[in-house]
């Protein structure tokens, strides 16, 4: 296959010579950070990213605050940003973690149900983000034994977390971020709710562990409660890939809500809920400069993937069992950011789409057919939310910006790397046109 125009290929490498150009002129390191981190770990951001927004914060009264620390520049007009990085590649462990019931520890003996790295590359501008299912099989360290990712912090804290995953995965963590689950019920109640289309009937009651989720498809607005049986339904055929997919969805949301005028009125009540739910080994000012990167993220930019494997049952224990060829993958192309070139004009498009998407779906076919690329249609009743997924190695967000510019309606359409090919349509990258 060639492509359409013959210019189509040199006209790519011109775009990619140019954002080369961009990335090595620009001082402005405002397409960072959080956008797509999991919505359990949302408490930090909100608060600082408001805090970084408003004047506020000159009205708080910090403990041992130093206006000559260097992390904020006042002026009349307008606040500026130091970035403290060093221009290595760091990685931010986030957790957000479960209770122990009414009256326990909000921290000793917690597992985390949610676990996400964070990937920044200060000298690029760009952020990779990789979820870890929480059932992932694994040998911990120390003598620890086999037993589901999820269990390390409840075993040994934060410490033996980061030694799983150095251990395991060669994944050596720089910072970390810890978010009590309550944070986010509080947050959401504080904001006022949450807006997210809900793609199917969730029904579920445990009454021992007090979840109780009853939600009806279509856009609704969560609240606090809501949010959290949203964000821990399980019960959909897809079990912990599923309810990863939905945290993922849920931060597109919450981010949006966040940035609204509203929120910097509900500043107060945010900062006692983090001050009571969040642990790190970063300081405010630490924090705030990540935040402080929000207000210019580009939804365009930032890839997310999670660590591909399969299901299995062993006697009443399930686990998330990791395929160790393409967890690999996943690992080389997000955390050390290998690349692979390719000859894009090769790629084989695919699109799945809802019933309700299929007039859209056709007009987009014909669009990347215009653009030289054969075309894989598939019709499916139940889809969840509309996305483009890279189902090879060789497509990279580069070329994603590419494809956004010859077709604007994919500006803002989420980025996931999924070599599993479970969306591939026999396919090197497929666009997921979803009624959400």
């Amino acid at each position: 296959m060639r492509l359409a125009n013959n210019n189509q290929q040199e006209e790519y490498k011109a775009f990619l010579n140019q954002i080369r150009k961009e990335r090595q002129g620009t001082s402005n390191f405002a397409k960072l950070l959080f956008t797509f981190v999991l919505a359990v770990l949302l408490a930090v951001i909100v608060c600082v990213c408001i805090i970084s927004n408003t004047i506020l914060l000159n009205k708080i009264n910090l403990e041992n605050a130093d206006d000559s620390s260097g992390f904020f520049k006042f002026s009349r007009n307008k606040r500026e940003f130091q970035v403290p990085f060093s221009p290595r590649r760091q990685n931010i462990l986030f957790l957000g973690i479960d209770s122990n019931g009414e009256g326990a520890d909000l921290w000793e003996g917690t597992r985390s149900d949610t676990i996400m790295v964070v990937n920044i590359d200060p000298r690029t501008r760009t952020i990779k983000a990789i979820s870890i299912p929480r059932d992932s099989k694994v040998f911990l360290p120390d003598n620890k034994g086999v037993s589901k990712i999820n269990s390390a912090h409840a075993i040994g804290g934060v410490n033996l977390v980061k030694k799983t995953l150095k251990e395991t995965f060669g994944i050596k963590i720089d910072h970390y971020i810890i978010v009590h689950d309550e944070a986010v019920e509080h947050i959401v109640d504080a904001l006022g709710g949450i807006p997210i289309y809900v793609e199917k009937p969730m029904k579920y009651h445990d009454w021992a562990g007090h979840l109780h989720i009853d939600l009806n498809k279509g856009n609704t607005v969560l609240n606090g409660k809501q949010a959290v049986g949203y964000l821990r339904y399980r019960k959909d055929g897809l079990g912990d890939i599923g309810r990863t997919q939905r945290q993922q969805w849920f931060m597109k949301s919450l981010i949006e809500k966040m940035k609204s005028l509203d929120a910097i009125t509900k500043l107060p009540e945010v900062l006692n809920i983090c001050k009571t739910y969040i642990k790190t080994d970063m300081s405010f000012y630490e924090l705030s400069q990540y935040a402080g990167f929000v207000k210019g993220i580009d939804e365009n930019k930032i890839e997310i993937a999670t660590l591909p494997g399969a299901p299995n049952q062993k006697g009443y224990i399930s686990y998330w069992i990791l395929d160790p060829q393409k967890t690999q993958e996943v690992i080389d192309r997000m955390i050390y950011r290998d690349k692979v070139e390719a000859d894009f004009s090769r790629f084989k498009a695919g699109i799945m789409y809802s019933p309700l998407k299929e007039e859209q779906a056709k007009i987009l076919q014909d669009q990347l057919k215009d653009l030289g690329f054969e075309v894989n249609m598939l019709k499916i009743t139940h889809l969840s939310h509309t996305r483009f997924v890279a189902n090879k190695n060789e497509v990279s967000v580069d070329f994603y910006n590419w494809l956004q510019k010859k077709i604007p309606e994919l500006n803002k359409v989420q980025f996931v790397y999924d070599p599993t090919e479970n969306f591939s349509v026999g396919s090197d990258f497929t666009i997921v046109l979803a009624e959400g």
